[in-house]
């Protein structure tokens, strides 16, 4: 059986990328191999984890195009080059443009830390969904694969953990607690697609 082959997009840490990377090395994520890693930055830990790796990199800065079309076409473009077959979304600070999504109907998958479709949405980030949850009085939160369509946090929800709100959490704390499952599940659920387990729709929504 062909390997799954993955792009994966970061902006920042790349503690997920990590984890994708240990889960392919103890052999828990069979079926997979990363093609590339491609960063909207320059200089972020996340591109030095896959050198380590000896992954390719690729930086597309939008920054770098007069128009946020033109690097959503560059970066399609260079990803469709590598043959790739699901796209990773890890820690990408930047809402991916119509025509990306396009390029790849049914092949884009994300990370949320919370139980969509409960804080979700635009502006819902990092330490702003905790604050969120806390904000709210929930007893309990989690993380959330879902497939990526043109609208934030809308795919279809492919798998989800949930974790406890403990008394005297802080939004630091919760983060940590949610993103330790975010890098358990995320392995989990390639290598489910992989093996046709969990079944991607072809057209956006």
């Amino acid at each position: 059986m062909n390997k799954l082959r993955l792009a994966i997009l970061v902006s920042g840490s790349g503690t997920t990328l990590q984890a994708i990377i240990d889960a392919i090395r103890k052999k828990e994520l069979r079926d997979a191999e990363i093609a590339v890693v491609v960063s909207n930055k320059p200089d972020i830990t996340a591109l030095e984890r896959a050198k380590k790796a000896e992954i390719e990199t690729l930086v597309m800065n939008p920054k770098d195009f007069p128009e946020r079309s033109l690097w959503c076409s560059a970066m399609a473009k260079e990803v469709k080059k590598r043959h790739v077959d699901l796209v990773c979304l890890a820690g990408f600070l930047q809402k991916l443009e119509p025509c990306f999504v396009r390029s790849f109907p049914g092949q884009i998958i994300n990370t949320h830390p919370a139980l969509l479709p409960k804080f979700g949405g635009a502006g819902m980030y990092g330490l702003h969904v905790h604050e969120a949850v806390l904000k709210a009085g929930e007893t309990e939160t989690g993380c959330t694969l879902h497939a990526v369509d043109e609208e934030y946090d809308h795919g279809a929800i492919l798998a989800q953990v949930k974790v406890p709100v403990r008394p005297g959490d802080t939004p630091q704390t919760l983060a940590e607690r949610v993103q330790a499952e975010e890098r358990k599940l995320y392995p989990q659920v390639i290598q489910q697609i992989a093996e046709g387990k969990i079944k991607l729709e072809k057209t956006p929504v």
